[in-house]
């Protein structure tokens, strides 16, 4: 029997590493919804919209519930407080940011009535806008939904 594995820790590691890297894992994420994806922009509302597009494009949320947009932003929100270290903003700072992202839909507790929760974690650089000058970052936000 595989030990279950936290979804914003299995958010982590998807963003962070390769698919042979993860492989590892394999058992673990057949437990939950996830998918990956990049983003790298000077504006940080192309970010959010990169992980809502991956997010409905690959059913992680449903395009059609309100609360489940609504629960995926505010882990956004909340892991780009940790890559940007808790002043969320970019081009107006002369930051920029290349990040891999995951989320990661799962039940994190045992009662089932605590329903499903989101996980997001952002994995990359982020620095002057001179390529060679950034430095990593990590961020994580993790949200019930409704």
């Amino acid at each position: 029997m595989t030990q279950k594995i936290p979804i914003g820790k299995l958010a982590m590691l998807v963003a962070s590493l390769t698919p042979v890297e993860l492989e590892p894992f394999s058992a673990q994420l057949k437990d939950v919804e996830y998918c990956q994806g990049k983003a790298g922009s000077m504006n940080m509302q192309k970010v959010i919209s990169a992980v809502e597009t991956a997010g409905k494009r690959n059913h992680i949320i449903s395009e059609v519930l309100y609360r489940e947009t609504h629960a995926l932003y505010h882990a956004i929100l909340e892991a780009l407080e940790g890559v940007m270290r808790g002043q969320i903003g970019a081009g107006d700072m002369m930051r920029t940011v290349g990040l891999r992202f995951a989320i990661v839909r799962g039940s994190p507790y045992e009662q089932f009535d605590e329903g499903e929760w989101l996980a997001v974690a952002f994995y990359g650089t982020i620095g002057a806008p001179v390529k060679g000058l950034e430095h990593e970052t990590f961020g994580l936000g993790i949200n019930h939904i409704g």
